[in-house]
């Protein structure tokens, strides 16, 4: 597979990513379709095993999911904007403590969201906690999930 090809790869699961966190976009499955499409173009033992490691999570992903509370994040006052700060916190915290940080990244996320337009701390971890029970928890996994699939498949580009 050439370097555009990897470079358009690469392209949609960063769309997809950045999908998991706008309603209505189906993220995850644009990540899906990239690795399928890798797997298809490059038909190593490599690619197969992270195709089928990325189906398996998202079946797993969209289990846990459906056991979470639904997503009712609108109505809890969450905002595109603190999509981009939660994404950018998990983004960040992905590197920085690698793949665990995730978590803790997207919550920090919200909470410096919440802090600068609350100004208030109390206030800041209450909001926090309610986008997190409305659907947060929800995204945060279906995020995670896409993350690390994406580092599966970035892993098996430069190492496999």
């Amino acid at each position: 597979m050439g370097v555009w090809e990897l470079l358009l790869v690469g392209t949609v699961i960063l769309l997809g990513l950045c999908g998991v966190l706008v309603p209505g976009v189906p993220g995850s499955w644009l990540v899906w379709a990239a690795v399928l499409w890798w797997a298809l173009k490059d038909p190593q033992p490599v690619a197969w095993a992270v195709l089928v490691g990325a189906t398996v999570a998202l079946f797993l992903s969209q289990v846990v999911r459906w056991a979470l509370p639904p997503r009712r994040l609108r109505e809890s006052g969450a905002t595109p904007r603190m999509g981009v700060y939660a994404g950018a916190g998990s983004f960040l915290g992905f590197f920085l403590i690698p793949v665990l940080g995730a978590v803790p990244g997207f919550v920090a996320g919200i909470y410096v969201y919440e802090r600068l337009r609350l100004g208030r701390h109390g206030a800041a971890r209450a909001a926090l906690r309610t986008a997190m029970r409305n659907g947060g928890s929800s995204v945060l996994v279906e995020l995670f999930t896409c993350q690390l699939i994406a580092g599966a498949w970035l892993g098996a580009v430069l190492w496999g």
